[in-house]
């Protein structure tokens, strides 16, 4: 199982997740917004930290993590083919580069572009502490 952290305010982000809790429906992927501070705490993860990207964390092994573009490649090598064609983006010269550019300029304006949410979006599949997620 991998914690998918994400900016649960931005409209981008939170459509990324409901495709992915679509086409996982909780199998690989469990999500939290970044703005559940108390949750990250647990795994030592700062506001500061998430503003880089979002993170991948692996539930076994917390200090196994990716951020920013290596997550989104994380994810996309654990979906169905997906790997396929995360290999052959990480193969073609300077595509991986002007993946990570892309990704930084639209992590830093990802409300400008895309809108900010009223409120955050709470995940279909969340982290269950305990096997308890409040329901």
């Amino acid at each position: 199982m991998h914690y998918v952290i994400y900016d649960g305010n931005c409209n981008l982000c939170t459509s990324l997740v409901q495709l992915l809790e679509q086409l996982d429906q909780g199998q690989q992927f469990r999500y939290v917004p970044m703005q559940d501070t108390e949750q990250l705490s647990q795994y030592k993860i700062t506001p500061a930290d998430c503003e880089q990207g979002m993170i991948l964390l692996d539930a076994a092994n917390p200090q196994r993590r990716w951020q920013g573009s290596e997550a989104a490649e994380e994810i996309g090598r654990r979906l169905p083919v997906g790997e396929v064609f995360v290999n052959a983006y990480r193969a073609l010269p300077g595509l991986r580069w002007m993946g990570d550019r892309a990704y930084e300029q639209i992590r830093d304006n990802r409300y400008t572009l895309f809108g900010k949410r009223a409120s955050t979006y709470e995940p279909a599949y969340p982290v269950c502490e305990e096997g308890n997620c409040g329901t």
